[in-house]
């Protein structure tokens, strides 16, 4: 009897985990309605390739995407309810679905990391995770969360070639999603990470968060909205921020392990649609 109620009881969690699970990922070929777990390349670009050019995962308030090429950035799906939307509509709904309430892609990425976007820095200069003697992306989804991977392979690093993984996990009725940044590798290294802005945006920066709001000038979109967008980061965990003149560049102290979160809102959103909603909502961000 005993065995016969735990039985029992182990369905109805289960049934309960998933029910709560409001995630999803998607990793296809252009030419394929199958879903893959992982694809690689020698040539570390299959942006044009693949459906979304890359891996992407989402939970009911946004989605992100990695492009599977050099820039390895990451680029945000804006929702205005909540919702999972990438298995029915892709990253590109029409301008219809966009009519009716679909999310779209309103971020521009351009040749910048993104929004939390990891690449290195030597101690002079950028280092992009590119060239590649092998890329793989790999996407995972688990009881409560999801995650995407990019892991690119022999990148000449300060006169040795390393491994550096970038993982992004959405979570079930969070907002935010993590940004993990690992090296393979037997000596540390300096990440780099960050935020893009454009003209059109105004910045914040605060001690440990740096957001942007404004008109991304993307042109994927049906239609325009201002969007605000966000890296939220342990100032412990830096030696410097710079501001150039596309992006804010955080560099990491040494390690092999960096962490940082991301978020977006945009001004069609009920609760987040303003600048200073968002700001507010950021200051009170707990992991």
């Amino acid at each position: 009897m005993k065995k016969t109620a735990i039985f029992y009881a182990f369905i109805l969690l289960s049934s309960l985990l998933t029910a709560q699970n409001k995630t999803d990922i998607s990793l296809q070929w252009k030419d394929s309605t199958n879903q893959s777990a992982s694809i690689s390349s020698a040539t570390g670009n299959l942006y044009k390739l693949l459906k979304h050019h890359g891996p992407a995962v989402e939970n009911e308030w946004l989605a992100f995407r990695f492009y599977f090429d050099p820039k390895v950035s990451i680029d945000v799906y804006n929702k205005i309810r909540p919702g999972l939307e990438l298995a029915a509509a892709g990253w590109y709904p029409t301008a219809e679905q966009q009519k009716q309430g679909w999310g779209a892609d309103q971020y521009k990425v351009a040749n910048t990391m993104g929004c939390g976007g990891v690449r290195l820095w030597d101690g002079e200069k950028e280092i992009l995770l590119n060239p590649v003697r092998n890329r793989i992306a790999r996407v995972c989804k688990e009881a409560n969360q999801s995650y995407m991977e990019m892991q690119s392979e022999g990148i000449p690093y300060k006169g040795d070639t390393i491994d550096v993984l970038v993982r992004v996990t959405v979570f079930s009725g969070k907002r935010e999603a993590k940004v993990e940044a690992f090296a393979l590798c037997d000596k540390p290294v300096q990440f780099l990470t960050g935020i893009n802005y454009f003209p059109t945006t105004k910045t914040t920066q605060a001690v440990n968060f740096i957001s942007t709001w404004g008109v991304h000038p993307e042109d994927v979109a049906a239609f325009q909205q201002a969007i605000g967008a966000a890296v939220i980061f342990n100032p412990e965990d830096f030696v410097s921020l710079k501001k150039t003149e596309s992006e804010y560049q955080l560099i990491a102290k040494p390690g092999k392990y960096l962490s940082t979160w991301i978020s977006s809102t945009c001004e069609k959103e009920p609760r987040l649609n303003t600048m200073e909603k968002f700001n507010d909502y950021l200051k009170l961000f707990k992991k």
